[in-house]
């Protein structure tokens, strides 16, 4: 059944805040049964922190708005409350759970966002420009768009979600979760705005979206705040296009608990300061990952943005003197074609070294391209860690354990080479294998491959 809000008193002039008819619908449908919840096209939709309810299709038509409003204070805070020490509870989604959201849901089954519409997370009512380069705000953090907390079954399809002042999509604790044909479009310059966060979640299948956003594009994440949750599992990640100031895919830097099983294939990142990151500075494992027929296109931004055009990144490093990093092992790259302002990059830790990874027709095109100096490579965040300056390798990797490359290919390209060396440099790695790989060093003084 439909529940059209216009029947439930919203005005939709964009100036009153409809909030109460908008939850007055859902509340309706959910009692009733479940139905589809209509944001009639056309129309603006100002509106407060609304609470989805179980078996309810959150519907927008095509033109239909859903605008946030700029008054924090009409926000839901799934998480307010007082410490014990009195203190007001205003955690972080990587310390606690998200303390405003705009849309949220808490174990509510079977539950969608659908149609063609636009949720407008209204990111410059909560943040102002600090830098030429960033925008940031004078809280800590600004309201999560969508942050949906154990709810099974559940979709969200077709909708365009845009300028959100923090993170947009953000499923924690949930299974079965389907993110299909979206589209994120938030502002390049607002930090903190990523666009898909699937937080100790399983069986997710992200299909089909494109992305752009300050921050990283997808990011799973496994946070100290929802550690009542299992581990991020089983999820599949296919046919997307992404642009980002950070990563485009990234696994961390949230990584308290494990990820396992997932697969990422058939992707497009163009226009990115960092392709793919697996980043561990916490106590979660990643295990079984593959990556296959993605093109990467990266630049160097600001660095302010963690990065510095790494076209794939993995590392694990501990984040505190008390806090230990997690294993990285069997991680799979195949058929990935790269051209970037920088090389593929692996930095183990200590007695942590990154185990069983494989790199097969993985190609390399190294040039200049922005105005940001070259020769370095970002270890951000972390103990003691930061932006290194050493010249860039096609390949280089240090404390990374059982390394196969097979058929892969470095080239540097252009006139300004002086910040390039190695095709591959490999420093501390036990057991590497390599297997009709091709590459010279970007200029004479260099070996081609050097491993030390």
């Amino acid at each position: 059944m439909d529940y059209r809000v216009l029947d439930f008193g919203a005005k939709a002039d964009g100036v009153t805040n409809d909030a109460a008819a908008i939850q007055k619908a859902i509340d309706t449908c959910s009692q009733a049964g479940g139905g589809r919840v209509i944001l009639e096209g056309g129309k603006e939709f100002y509106s407060s922190s609304i609470i989805l309810k179980e078996h309810v299709d959150l519907h927008l038509e095509r033109g239909a708005v859903l605008k946030a409003h700029s008054d924090i204070d009409t926000y839901f805070r799934p998480n307010a409350g007082q410490r014990d020490d009195g203190v007001d509870r205003v955690g972080t989604p990587v310390t606690l759970k998200p303390s405003y959201s705009f849309i949220y849901a808490k174990d509510a089954d079977d539950i969608a966002i659908s149609g063609a519409g636009a949720i407008d997370g209204n990111a410059y009512a909560f943040v102002k420009q600090v830098s030429p380069y960033y925008v940031t705000g004078d809280f800590y953090p600004r309201p999560t768009l969508i942050y949906v907390e154990h709810c099974n079954h559940i979709s969200f399809t077709g909708v365009i979600m845009r300028n959100a002042p923090f993170w947009t999509l953000h499923p924690a604790g949930c299974d079965d979760v389907l993110i299909s044909q979206i589209r994120i479009l938030n502002d390049l310059n607002v930090a903190n705005s990523d666009g898909i966060d699937p937080d100790h979640s399983t069986n997710v299948r992200i299909l089909g979206c494109h992305v752009t956003c300050a921050d990283d594009c997808i990011c799973l994440k496994s946070s100290s705040g929802n550690m009542e949750y299992g581990p991020t599992r089983n999820v599949v990640i296919s046919g997307c296009t992404l642009v980002s100031t950070s990563a485009a895919l990234k696994i961390g830097t949230e990584g308290t608990g494990d990820f396992e099983n997932v697969v990422v294939d058939n992707c497009v990142i163009s226009n990115t300061n960092r392709g793919i990151s697996i980043q561990i500075r916490d106590g979660g494992n990643v295990r079984n990952v593959s990556f296959s027929n993605i093109i990467i296109d990266t630049r160097r931004f600001a660095d302010c943005w963690w990065g510095c055009a790494e076209p794939i990144t993995i590392s694990t490093h501990d984040r505190d003197e008390n806090t230990k990093s997690g294993h990285i092992s069997g991680i799979r790259f195949s058929n990935i074609t790269c051209d970037s302002e920088n090389g593929v990059f692996l930095s183990g830790s200590d007695g942590n070294h990154i185990e069983d990874v494989l790199f097969e027709k993985v190609s390399v095109t190294v040039r200049a391209k922005s105005k940001w100096p070259r020769g370095m490579y970002d270890l951000r965040p972390g103990y003691g860690q930061k932006i290194e300056e050493i010249k860039t390798a096609g390949f280089y990797m240090r404390r990374a354990d059982d390394v196969v490359l097979r058929n892969c290919r470095v080239r540097f390209e252009g006139d300004k080479l002086e910040d390039f060396g190695e095709a591959l440099y490999a420093q501390d790695c036990r057991n590497l294998s390599m297997e009709g790989f091709l590459g010279k060093a970007a200029q004479p003084g260099f070996e081609d491959i050097k491993i030390v």
